[in-house]
């Protein structure tokens, strides 16, 4: 079977058989990679525990007809170390990988934006950069955004008027609509947006860590976050809706 070297990040892991695994990657130059690890449930299997979620691995994978096989695996960064300690981040990190695993659906297209952005956010949580919700709803904001759905938030959709600039100076967030509309022409599915929300949601999509590490984000901006990643995913972002009932996200 030929051969490839990549890097990449752990997002999920799958039993198989009695001692193997499926990893699920996000690499650097092949995209979304599936392969087997084979003996890695095993006490002394030769990979350790540098094939699990949050892991960013060197690796020498072997292609296959339906799975590829993972032949060497070596540690670049042991994020899942401090991320694990922390509850918090380790929520964070759920969301962070489930929607990786979500928006890159595709295997073998390589996403190097993507892969870029999944492991800036990572290795944000592992050093405490700054507050886990906050890295955990910006990745999901920013990775949609270099997916192409990126919310209006500076004028409405529907007229372009600058925000403040209605009737009576409301605002409204419609999700289908991708963005903000003013009070003369919002929809009925449109629901109204505090500006305080719209600058932290601002805030999110840009990276603008000055605005967000001032406060914790309200909860209207993480529904706003919950929303918008369910509506162009597709599917609802499991880890988020479990943080917001105080559930516990799945293992690592």
């Amino acid at each position: 079977m030929p051969l490839y070297r990549d890097e990449g990040v752990v997002l999920r892991t799958a039993k198989l058989g009695e001692a193997d695994r499926i990893i699920t990657l996000l690499t650097r130059s092949h995209g979304k990679v599936r392969a087997v690890a084979k003996g890695v449930r095993r006490v002394k299997s030769r990979f350790g525990g540098r094939l699990e979620p949050f892991m960013r691995v060197d690796l020498l994978i072997a292609s296959g007809r339906s799975l590829d096989v993972i032949s060497q695996a070596e540690s670049i960064a042991p994020y899942a170390a401090s991320i694990c300690a922390d509850y918090g981040a380790y929520a964070a990190a759920n969301l962070i990988v489930e929607t990786a695993d979500k928006l890159v659906s595709a295997e073998g297209e390589r996403t190097a934006a993507q892969y870029r952005l999944l492991i800036a956010a990572l290795a944000s949580l592992a050093r405490r950069a700054h507050a886990p919700a906050a890295i955990g709803a910006s990745y999901v904001m920013r990775a949609l955004t270099l997916a192409g759905w990126e919310p209006r938030l500076g004028a409405c959709v529907v007229c372009g008027r600058p925000l403040g600039v209605s009737a009576d100076g409301a605002m409204y967030l419609s999700v289908p609509a991708g963005g903000v509309m003013c009070h003369l022409d919002h929809t009925p599915e449109s629901r109204p947006l505090d500006p305080r929300v719209r600058e932290q949601l601002d805030a999110l999509v840009n990276g603008d860590w000055q605005v967000l590490d001032e406060a914790p984000l309200l909860p209207e901006t993480e529904q706003a976050v919950e929303d918008w990643g369910e509506h162009y995913l597709e599917r609802p972002l499991r880890s988020m809706r479990l943080l917001g009932e105080g559930g516990i996200p799945a293992a690592c």
